[in-house]
């Protein structure tokens, strides 16, 4: 095969919950370590950090890997899901893996997955792994899927574990409270291992400090430990950049740094950056403020950060952003109010497997909406997703595309108007 044959198997053969949802997520780690033992256990060797959390484990994830490139470390990165292209889930100081390495992976164990049935996020990992020790990277920055607990990358032993925060998505399996949510995301607590959370939340304070006391584990909360101000902000390649300060324990720790992820809540996943940074020093990693500085300002250039708060034209304003749970689109309902301009034009994908009806009732009823399918079988249905929507008193029309509607409101937009494209991963990636 091919690399498009290869690719074409990987998303026929194996459940992608991406794509379908339930019927591809295992309550267990069995098929995980059944896959590694037959690839020799990689996972044990090379160090990694352990990143969970309902929202920003991506974009922290990337950070820390972004700081690490600087200071030298060949630094591996795992995430999930792709926007663009298959490769972006795997990197090695923001490379790619290459094409040829995924065809040989999946030619070499095509025959383990028919005998083990690895769903498609267990083959990625092990596809990670084994690319990670082969090319003997110095550490990696590992995000979670869902959850934490029965995730497939929580099969390591971790230099350090973070939590970024917890909030309100995959309620189905990870439980319909915070503290519920707050224990599954931390099983990736680890025997004398330091964790970091991200937020102190009064609902899930409890439940970190009792794992970690079980796990003999250092636990501190980056937001307890640093504070943020806001210095200025500008504009550089068309895409708007933060200056911030940043003190410790109400000292100044770091004088205008740049910051080019956008939105306000890119704020909180800074902290929660330079708190794991912090660990790490201490753990004898080379790491100065020199690095950090550079590995923050380069961050998308260092690992190809793609989909937060991303500013595609200016003539009408466009922006998409994958947030896609109650507190996300919050953060960018909050984000957009700070933005003037005459109407706004909101492109809307949705997956049908979630509760999306608070979602709906927050979003501003005067403005107009394009309503649209992404091309996965778990993707809404337009004309549900805009009866669902009628009823929070939203207005617009469905398309049989996000192509379609992307069109449309590009077609209806004025100058001064401004387009916004989320809801779900998927419908950013199409446009993408």
């Amino acid at each position: 095969m091919n690399y498009e044959q290869t690719l074409d198997y990987l998303y026929s053969q194996l459940p992608m919950f991406q794509r379908i949802g339930a019927a591809a997520y295992k309550a267990d780690l069995n098929s995980t370590y059944a896959l590694l033992k037959v690839l020799g256990n990689p996972h044990r060797n090379f160090r990694s950090v352990h990143i969970a959390g309902t929202n920003g484990k991506g974009s922290v994830s990337h950070m820390i890997a972004s700081v690490l490139q600087e200071a030298g470390y060949k630094t591996g990165l795992y995430t999930s899901p792709h926007l663009k292209d298959f490769r972006e889930r795997i990197r090695i100081n923001g490379k790619m893996i290459p094409k040829s390495r995924v065809v040989s992976f999946v030619k070499k164990h095509k025959n383990e997955f028919q005998r083990i049935g690895p769903s498609f996020f267990e083959m990625t990992v092990g596809m990670a792994f084994n690319h990670f020790e082969k090319e003997n990277v110095d550490i990696a920055i590992l995000e979670t899927g869902m959850g934490g607990r029965l995730d497939s990358t929580n099969v390591v032993q971790p230099e350090l574990s973070v939590i970024t925060n917890i909030s309100f998505d995959h309620t189905t399996f990870l439980g319909d409270t915070l503290e519920k949510i707050a224990e599954e995301k931390a099983g990736i607590i680890k025997e004398n291992t330091p964790v970091v959370i991200g937020e102190l939340q009064e609902e899930t304070q409890e439940v970190f400090l009792k794992k970690a006391a079980e796990k003999t584990a250092i636990i501190s909360f980056a937001d307890q430990n640093l504070a943020i101000q806001f210095v200025d902000e500008f504009t550089e390649n068309d895409q708007l950049h933060y200056l911030l300060n940043i003190s410790k324990g109400g000292s100044p720790y770091l004088i205008s740094i740049e910051l080019p992820l956008t939105g306000y809540y890119q704020f909180k996943n800074l902290l929660t950056t330079l708190q794991s940074l912090e660990i790490l020093t201490q753990r004898n990693y080379r790491i100065r403020s020199r690095h950090i500085y550079q590995g923050i300002k380069k961050v998308k250039e260092n690992t190809g950060f793609l989909g937060r708060w991303l500013i595609l034209s200016r003539d009408p304003l466009t922006i998409c952003d994958i947030a896609h749970n109650l507190e996300g689109i919050r953060n960018i309902l909050e984000q957009i109010k700070g933005l003037q301009y005459e109407q706004l034009h909101f492109v809307l994908g949705m997956v049908n497997d979630k509760d999306i009806n608070k979602i709906l009732d927050m979003l501003p009823e005067d403005a107009t909406y394009y309503f649209c399918k992404a091309d996965i079988p778990r993707g809404l249905d337009a004309k549900k997703l805009q009866s669902k929507a009628a009823l929070s008193k939203l207005k617009g029309n469905s398309f049989e595309s996000v192509d379609e509607a992307f069109k449309a409101a590009k077609t209806a937009a004025h100058k001064n108007d401004l387009i916004f494209i989320g809801g779900s991963t998927f419908t950013v990636a199409e446009v993408l």
